[in-house]
């Protein structure tokens, strides 16, 4: 008990502290603009320079399981109506756009980029 509460007080993120939603306003507070869904499908299915689009591992639109371009590991469902684990985890959250937009862009993401996936992610709908 005492170690959940000096980690809650010293700002410790866990697992499963978050969901799409939530980090969408993160990224939107960070990019002082909401995310627009439609900036997000460009930017998602779109290649930055590179071989890659987001929707070469994910999918387009990314609803099903999709697999590593270059590896073929399976990958869960992105878009968050799909898979409710998605965007639950900031840690995790943070370090797969960093990767990924790395890979994709060839550089990090900006935050009005993620809001902007996001929004278009979220819209995503069963």
């Amino acid at each position: 008990m005492l170690a959940a509460c000096l980690a809650a007080a010293a700002g410790t993120v866990r697992a499963g502290d978050t969901t799409a939603a939530q980090q969408l306003e993160r990224f939107s507070a960070q990019a002082a603009t909401p995310g627009q869904a439609e900036r997000g499908r460009i930017f998602f299915t779109s290649r930055h320079g590179g071989e890659w689009s987001c929707a070469s591992c994910h999918g387009n639109p990314p609803t099903s399981a999709g697999k590593h371009a270059s590896t073929g590991k399976p990958i869960a469902a992105l878009a968050p109506a799909f898979n409710p684990q998605s965007f639950t985890d900031t840690a995790k959250v943070d370090k797969w756009f960093r990767r990924n937009c790395k890979d994709v862009a060839q550089r990090e993401c900006t935050p009005t980029e993620k809001a902007d996936v996001l929004a278009y992610l979220l819209g995503l709908m069963r």
